[in-house]
């Protein structure tokens, strides 16, 4: 797998993601920049190659000159992300992506989410986006730091939280007003695909559906600017 970009590849090193090599635009040559002194700390090869060899190796178009060749991103499992939550002695603080197929949502939410102290994402295993580099990119580094479980089905997921006291929050147009919320506990909250929302079978496991009120004329957000926001009031209805 490849990271590429400045951030992104500082965020792989203090993770301490296994990274085999990072490729850097041979212009840099004799630079002191940091990912060059963090390579070298790590005694992680540096091979120096002409701009366009980075450019048809780039899978973003957006690598700064910088490409890392890393191992495959690790899955996490669902009771590592509750045994997080429990060792930081905190209330389980989870999303739950229900087909999202874009990868820059994808990578925007798993930004929101690190933002927001959640302790980690959970997606299906079909018919979804799953880790790739465009996802890396869109996160900007913030995958470092989050743990993703990726799962056969989201039901048997969400059965597992509920055994924990987790509550369990559909995001949809249909719900109550989020405004009007206040919360406690252990909180998990699923956000539905870019163009169905959550499924039906799925939302009959949740204990509330929320709702964002809105003013305008377009009745709908993208999802991972509805994500953010929810999250971000999740954490003020919990003082």
């Amino acid at each position: 797998m490849l990271i590429e970009g400045k951030n992104a590849i500082r965020e792989a090193f203090k993770s301490n993601t296994t990274i085999n090599k990072i490729m850097v635009d041979k212009n840099f040559q004799g630079r002191r920049d940091e990912i060059l002194a963090l390579a070298s700390f790590n005694k992680v090869k540096v091979e120096y190659l002409p701009r366009q060899i980075l450019d048809k190796k780039s899978k973003t178009a957006h690598h700064q000159g910088y490409i890392a060749e890393c191992v495959d991103f690790v899955y996490a499992s669902v009771d590592e992300i509750l045994a997080k939550a429990k060792e930081k002695h905190e209330d389980p603080f989870i999303v739950l992506l229900d087909g999202i197929e874009d990868p820059h949502n994808f990578g925007a939410i798993i930004r929101s989410c690190e933002c927001a102290g959640v302790h980690g994402i959970i997606i299906p295993k079909n018919r979804a986006c799953q880790v790739n580099e465009t996802v890396i990119r869109s996160s900007t580094g913030a995958i470092s730091n989050m743990m993703i479980a990726k799962v056969t089905n989201l039901k048997d997921a969400i059965s597992v939280l509920k055994d924990n006291g987790v509550w369990i929050y559909g995001a949809e147009a249909s719900g109550e007003n989020i405004f009007n919320k206040t919360f406690c506990g252990g909180t998990a909250v699923i956000i539905g695909s870019e163009g169905k929302g959550i499924k039906p079978s799925i939302l009959t496991e949740c204990d509330s559906v929320l709702a964002l009120s809105m003013k305008g004329k377009v009745n709908s957000l993208n999802a991972s600017v509805a994500c953010g926001i929810i999250l971000f009031e999740i954490l003020r209805g919990k003082r």
